[in-house]
């Protein structure tokens, strides 16, 4: 095994591809932060509350479906961690602000009376979240990042619909766009 150093990142091999270790100032597939490596940016744990609540407000959601579309409205500098959605979604049940119902594929929440009533009182506290999650990012950080959450979500798409076939020619064309992009950081 070797590793060696490119600014915030720490590769590690040897294997199919290298592992990340991040160093300092955030972390996740973008890098440090605060927005020097592209990083996405840490929020708050109000601002997921904040988030989840405008959202139900808009039609009833599942966990994943509010994650992924935070990462959405955000252009990709904010995706809040399975770790940081589900204890917020309890919270905000504990407090009978949302409720959840158990469908088909997992707990879909909705606001309850006392939710709406919150969000109404608090509207201008809250603000806009995923707006806030991309101040600061430049846009040609922003741009790559909405194309990566792009391909993710027609990689998921190939996945799910996808034949053998078209999945071997997805996953040759995504190993040759990775080749590239790390040709790109060493310069080749």
């Amino acid at each position: 095994m070797h590793r060696h150093r490119h600014e915030r990142f720490l590769f590690e091999g040897p294997g199919p591809g290298p592992k990340f270790l991040f160093r300092g100032g955030g972390g996740g597939p973008w890098g440090g932060g605060p927005w020097g490596g592209g990083g996405r940016r840490r929020m708050r744990r109000g601002d997921v509350r904040a988030a989840v609540l405008l959202l139900l407000e808009e039609e009833p959601r599942n966990g994943y479906q509010l994650m992924q579309e935070i990462e959405q409205r955000s252009d990709g500098a904010w995706r809040p961690s399975p770790g940081s959605m589900y204890p917020a979604l309890q919270l905000l049940a504990d407090e009978g602000l949302i409720r959840g119902e158990q469908r088909e594929g997992g707990t879909v929440y909705e606001l309850t009376d006392a939710g709406r009533e919150h969000l109404n009182e608090h509207r201008e506290q809250f603000g806009n979240p995923w707006e806030q999650a991309g101040q600061g990012v430049p846009g040609e950080v922003r741009e790559l990042m909405g194309l990566a959450a792009q391909v993710m979500l027609a990689t998921r798409q190939v996945v799910h619909a996808g034949s053998d076939e078209q999945r071997k020619a997805a996953s040759e064309l995504l190993a040759e766009t990775r080749r590239k992009l790390y040709g790109i950081l060493a310069g080749d």
